[in-house]
């Protein structure tokens, strides 16, 4: 029967096993994907997109909001910054 010591130091070559075999496999599957990627000209955007075939774009969104006193502007969108919180929004509708 193994003590404990034994057992720690499989564990430990186990573990060292593991990660040079995930390493490796890791590797492999980097190069799959780059030579299938560069055969079939992918994009980014192509993988990661919402819809397959889009490429996703960050899009600006127009300001709204502006406070008269600092100039700080506000989308609209999110949480509403301090300035604005608990008044009328209608007073700081960028024109």
């Amino acid at each position: 029967m193994s003590n404990y010591d034994d057992l720690l130091k499989q564990r430990d070559l186990l573990d060292r096993q593991i990660l040079e075999l995930q390493q490796k496999e890791k590797s492999h599957a980097i190069e799959q994907v780059k030579v299938l990627i560069e055969k079939h000209h992918i994009l980014v955007g192509e993988v990661f997109s919402k819809k397959p075939g889009v490429t996703s774009s960050s899009k600006k969104v127009p300001t709204k909001y502006r406070n008269p006193t600092t100039g700080q502007t506000w989308t609209g969108r999110g949480k509403a910054p301090l300035w604005i919180a608990g008044l009328h929004r209608d007073d700081f509708l960028i024109k």
